[in-house]
């Protein structure tokens, strides 16, 4: 998306901080309704990496060079701006979710946050059980068991006292303002959050032998967290009096704000380097049948819940990818995806959530391995590994949709497909045959089309509830569509 030049000061802009697992970017975006409809526009000022660095025993973030391409990004999100003759209104910040940084009283970083592909909280799994039964966590929180949610990386911490952790997003968001906070929708992903009351579940604190101020107090998606530090303003060329504003700050919050949806029973797939693919619900679904299915119950914007199960995602292609260019073989995808659409159907499958795709390193080969396994064989060829892998997204989308709607008591009209993975047609198309619905692909760069729609909203230019922002991105955003082929019947 691109932004209008002109009467940027009527709709307002707004700084978008949108940081993924494998790559961030800064975002300029504009509400304005241009002599109609309100719409969206963007302007990415600012791209960056991001990735895991092996260091000290364990897998980290390069927190520090990260903040760095964030205050890179600010700068130049800020020169855009006046470049249109306008200022930045305020800032929001979305990343993926569960990672966190400790900080001491004096408000410096212990040390760099740990990734949660780092094995560490493996063998603490047994340890968090033995002192709160899973069925009693589910219970109070709704959250899908995965080996690194923040609950069990908490526990191989040896000493927390006099320390916080701090979200990837709201430590950011301190280091911008000096104000501790953590929003709602990533508190929602810690497994130390009520589902319910919508408040930290600090019943769960003690037995875990958790400090009750272990984490900063809740805002919620809207508020304001404050303005900009002095040393800030001066290293952005910001005003400081610039607002970091909550928005939905697990990624996918935001990116699930963005859904362009005309109807109220729809599936969602934000699909990126991880797919999360579930339902929009007025309320978490906590029964003991969900908790098997092994559904997680998330904070939405505006308390709404995200009733959805992690499945795997396009890491298990980009890390075949990076795998490939290191041997010297490096094809453009869409010459890998013309070739694997090709092939025909009714090849092996994966399962994509299976825990040894999570740690980098020679992908192909582990998924033949994996297929080997199931007494398969699945030919040492580009084209079918990609084909495996786009097969095997697409069965576990309908899997878990088909759950969903069991375990929840609803049936969507249609599937919407938002980030990377809508730009990738067969995928979407093999969703669609793997459903049996509609999939409407798009718009790409849902989170931060959220992030932005959360801060216009704090700030009245946007207005109304959830279906009037959707609105927005629907009029603002190209759509696609796919339907389920019919299948041809066995020749005689």
């Amino acid at each position: 998306m691109s932004t209008a030049s002109t009467h940027d000061a009527d709709g307002g802009l707004f700084a978008a901080v949108d940081i993924g697992a494998s790559s961030g970017r800064v975002i300029l975006g504009r509400i304005s309704p241009d002599g109609g409809p309100a719409r969206a526009t963007l302007d990415v000022v600012h791209r960056f990496p991001n990735a895991v660095v092996q260091s000290d025993g364990g897998l980290h973030w390069d927190f520090d060079a990260l903040f760095a391409q964030v205050l890179t990004g600010l700068a130049a999100a800020g020169k855009a701006a006046a470049e249109r003759g306008g200022t930045i209104t305020s800032i929001g910040i979305d990343t993926w979710a569960v990672d966190y940084g400790l900080v001491n009283k004096a408000g410096e970083l212990t040390a760099q946050p740990y990734s949660y592909r780092d094995e560490r909280s493996r063998a603490a799994v047994a340890v968090v059980h033995g002192k709160l039964d899973p069925a009693r966590l589910y219970a109070t929180t709704g959250l899908q068991f995965l080996q690194f949610n923040t609950l069990y990386q908490l526990a191989t911490d040896p000493d927390l006292d006099g320390l916080q952790a701090l979200l990837i997003p709201d430590l950011i968001a301190f280091l911008l303002t000096g104000v501790r906070r953590t929003e709602a929708t990533n508190a929602s992903t810690t497994g130390l959050f009520d589902a319910v009351a919508g408040e930290w579940a600090s019943e769960l604190f003690g037995p875990l032998g958790l400090p009750r101020d272990l984490f900063p107090p809740l805002i919620q998606p809207g508020e304001s967290l404050g303005t900009l530090l002095p040393g800030i303003a001066e290293r952005t060329g910001l005003s400081q009096d610039t607002k970091v504003v909550a928005v939905g700050s697990h990624d996918t919050a935001s990116a699930v704000a963005a859904v362009p949806a005309e109807q109220e029973n729809f599936a969602y797939i934000s699909s990126g380097t991880w797919s999360l693919v579930g339902l929009e619900l007025p309320h978490p679904v906590l029964t003991e049948a969900s908790r098997a299915a092994n559904f997680t119950n998330e904070r939405g914007v505006d308390g709404t819940t995200r009733y959805l199960r992690n499945v795997g995602g396009l890491w298990l292609l980009s890390e075949c990818q990076r795998t490939w260019a290191e041997g010297g073989y490096r094809p453009a995808i869409g010459e890998l995806l013309d070739a694997a659409a090709a092939l025909p159907p009714g090849g092996p499958l994966i399962n994509p959530d299976d825990p040894a795709f999570i740690a980098p390193d020679n992908m192909p080969d582990r998924i033949r391995a994996t297929v080997r396994n199931t007494g398969t064989v699945l030919p040492d060829d580009p084209a079918a590994i990609v084909r495996c892998i786009l097969d095997s997204l697409a069965a576990g989308y309908a899997r878990t949709i088909d759950d969903a709607e069991r375990l929840a008591g609803v049936s969507a009209d249609v599937v919407h497909i938002v980030g990377g993975g809508s730009q990738n047609a067969l995928l979407c198309q093999l969703t669609a045959q793997a459903t049996g619905k509609s999939v409407i692909a798009g718009p790409v760069e849902a989170t931060a089309l959220g992030n932005v729609l959360v801060q216009a909203r704090a700030a009245g230019v946007a207005t109304g509830g959830l279906a009037e922002l959707r609105r927005i991105v629907g009029a603002g955003t190209h759509l696609s569509r796919y339907e389920p082929l019919p299948v041809k019947a066995p020749a005689n």
